[in-house]
């Protein structure tokens, strides 16, 4: 059970069929096969054995979606790693996964020059995409010249490594969790499943393919043979026309995307009528949303809450009436509990903290066996997530339980309060977040961002938030106005970073 074979099958008996729409290149199936194998060849030759780390530093260029692909056929290891990333964050990042060879852009150059000195990479093996620079390879001249046949069969084992995914590290240092082809063959026929996927379906990538989430739609399409489209980047104008003109089914979006394009004119069913599928992921989307999403596309809202060591919870569309407010159950072949803090399972509707366990589970953390027997006991995947479960199984997140706030003795919930924020007037985006108190330890603050810039009275919104709010500790203390929040790469917002402005603009005031 791994997933070497998979392009290769697709371009013998599915040859003529369209496999990749780029920003500016299309290519059948037979066509995107002789690119990997091209780049796999090259691999091969510059010394890559199996087991061997490959990372990229790149954003959704085309190159990155074909080195998933010759990694898998030659049994090679991807690490794709933000390019966003800089300074003692990349050393440790490219020194921790022991990459071999690096594959990136001209505009990680300069910052890949000023740490080089530390590196545990040879400067022959970065490779850059696009314009020559003397000091490293080109990826063109290392491919180009490279045989498009099939490379060397290499055995490949199901447990054996294909990916190191590095968390997005919204909660601390970044982790290496480690994925191997029987996991991510897992992805591709189960969630080709949970999300009626077809070999005709068309699925669209607006954000970034490195982050886990993205491998919950790009894993089943390809296992299917149907045609993956990739956009550089978020462009809501782009999302909308692609959507139109590619006659896209299934379509992944962070709740920040989601936000941006309800504010789209054009983004609604009459517009739009392709789509099958838009699966929100990565965070929690408000019930405020979710229920304009499903007024403009009837029947076709998924959420999934997950964590990339391997748990999932699945909101199906045919759920959404009667369990708006829920993430969803555990979709077949996956286990919830909800535990207290001595990990005693907890009654239904009583908050807990959340563990699962299912068949797309990690093999642990990259040389961090430590942390990997703290996360996971027994077999049971520890999130870190406190939520609850109605009378029918159903998942209520009630937020990070390091984002949980303590005031008075009493926990207090973000979300519990951002519900309630979200309903004012003129707020596109809120985060609660907890902030130090003489008195009751914590208290509550409200970040916000507008959907239009306009004057605007906090204490009139704070006023306005607290008198909906009946408990004395759910009150907040502040209001902290933003342009927009602080996201990592997959679209996350970072509370950790709101709470660190909002506390800097406290001393500058």
């Amino acid at each position: 059970m791994n997933i070497a074979n998979i392009l290769t099958n697709h371009a013998e008996y599915r040859a003529n069929h369209l496999a990749f729409v780029g920003e500016d290149k299309r290519y059948t199936f037979k066509e995107f096969n002789k690119k990997v194998n091209k780049l796999a060849n090259a691999l091969l030759d510059s010394g890559i054995t199996k087991g061997d780390k490959i990372a990229s530093l790149l954003p959704n260029y085309e190159e990155l979606w074909i080195m998933y692909w010759a990694t898998a056929k030659i049994g090679a290891v991807s690490v794709p790693l933000s390019p966003l990333i800089r300074g003692r964050g990349l050393t440790n990042l490219l020194n921790n996964s022991d990459a071999k060879i690096v594959i990136t852009n001209p505009s990680l150059i300069k910052p890949i020059d000023e740490v080089k000195s530390v590196l545990n990479i040879m400067d022959k093996n970065i490779w850059i995409i696009g314009e020559h620079n003397s000091n490293y390879n080109s990826y063109s001249n290392k491919v180009v010249n490279f045989s498009s046949n099939e490379p060397s069969k290499i055995e490949i084992d199901s447990d054996d490594l294909y990916n190191i995914i590095y968390s997005s590290g919204t909660t601390g240092d970044p982790k290496g969790i480690m994925i191997s082809h029987r996991i991510r063959s897992m992805y591709m026929s189960l969630f080709a499943n949970y999300y009626r996927m077809t070999p005709e379906s068309v699925v669209l990538h607006t954000g970034s393919i490195i982050f886990n989430g993205s491998f919950l739609t790009l894993m089943p399409i390809m296992f299917l043979g149907g045609t993956f489209v990739l956009h550089h980047s978020f462009d809501v104008d782009k999302l909308v026309q692609s959507i139109k003109k590619e006659k896209v089914t299934h379509t992944i979006l962070v709740p920040s995307q989601i936000i941006t394009a309800l504010h789209h004119k054009e983004f609604n069913s009459k517009n739009i009528t392709s789509l099958e599928m838009i699966l929100s992921v990565g965070a929690p989307l408000h019930k405020k949303y979710k229920e304009e999403l499903n007024k403009r596309f009837p029947g076709i809202f998924y959420e999934l809450y997950g964590l990339t060591e391997g748990f999932v919870t699945v909101l199906d569309k045919t759920e959404f009436d009667s369990k708006t407010g829920s993430v969803g159950k555990p979709p077949q072949f996956f286990e919830m509990k909800i535990v207290d803090d001595e990990e005693n399972e907890v009654k239904t509707g009583q908050v807990g903290e959340i563990i699962g366990k299912g068949p797309i589970q990690m093999l642990g953390y990259y040389k961090d066996p430590k942390l990997t027997k703290k996360v996971v006991k027994d077999g049971w995947l520890y999130t870190g997530d406190l939520g609850y479960v109605d009378e029918d199984g159903y998942l209520f997140l009630a937020g990070r339980k390091k984002d949980m706030i303590i005031s008075g003795g009493v926990n207090v919930y973000p979300k519990d309060i951002e519900s309630v924020v979200l309903k004012y007037i003129n707020i596109k985006e809120v985060a609660v977040i907890g902030v130090p108190h003489k008195k009751w330890g914590e208290t509550p603050v409200a970040a916000i961002v507008l959907k239009e810039k306009k004057e605007i009275d906090i204490e009139k919104i704070k006023l306005w938030v607290n008198d909906k709010l009946e408990a004395r500790y759910h009150k907040i203390h502040d209001v902290f106005l933003m342009n927009d929040f602080p996201r990592n790469v997959a679209g996350k917002t970072l509370k950790r970073k709101i709470r660190a402005l909002y506390l800097d603009s406290l001393l500058e005031s």
